[in-house]
């Protein structure tokens, strides 16, 4: 049996239920860095081997009756990490990185909403991406960066204490306040190390696996 926590190959695509929907299956694409559900389309085979190849999320439109690659007209694509089938083979997930917003209505996401809990993380690290590239008279998270990276160690060292500090003597506002302190100093470490959420996500999946 095939491992679906590993990418979908072009070699295990023929194994996939094709027969169920006459051809087609559903893709849900998530953002591979926050976690949020972008947006739903349908693959067949053609869309799914020219993904694989293209690297970049191309579907069957069924109001046009021919392959169409999204971002192809706004130039808002989805460049695919990953595809996994999941335990039936008849739907895909598309793990992407959007490359503008998803939706043709200019928001983020088809579905709306704000993703909630640890998914929250990558969104964070986008924001933080976005600072970096702001006036230093305007950004704390700029200033903080041309410190470098002993100036932001140092932070999450501090911010660590803190936390440490507000579990025994603080009330549970305060302790979840230092610890947001805290996650936001390591987004800001890792940005400037180059390190993604999903890369440490995989090594503690990696830890725990039975």
């Amino acid at each position: 049996m095939r491992d679906r926590r590993t990418p979908l190959t072009a070699d295990a695509q023929e194994a996939l239920a094709w027969e169920k929907m006459d051809g087609l299956l559903p893709a849900v694409v998530q953002d591979a860095e926050s976690g949020r559900l972008l947006m739903l389309g349908y693959m067949n085979r053609e869309a799914l081997t020219a993904t694989l190849e293209s690297g970049f999320a191309t579907f069957w439109s069924r109001s046009k009756q021919r392959l169409w690659r999204k971002g192809e007209t706004s130039g808002n694509g989805l460049a695919v990490r990953t595809v996994h089938e999941d335990c039936d083979g008849d739907a895909l997930l598309v793990l992407a990185e959007p490359q503008g917003p998803t939706c043709h209505e200019g928001t983020a996401s088809c579905f709306g909403g704000e993703p909630g809990g640890p998914g929250w993380l990558g969104e964070l690290r986008e924001i933080v991406a976005d600072r970096a590239s702001a006036p230093a008279d305007r950004s704390y998270t700029r200033r903080l960066l041309d410190e470098g990276v002993g100036r932001i160690a140092q932070k999450v060292g501090e911010e660590g204490l803190e936390v440490a500090l507000a579990a025994v003597s603080r009330d549970r506002s305060d302790v979840t306040e230092e610890i947001a302190d805290l996650l936001f100093h390591l987004t800001v470490l890792m940005q400037v190390l180059e390190l993604s959420w999903p890369e440490v996500v995989a090594v503690l999946r990696q830890r725990h696996e039975p």
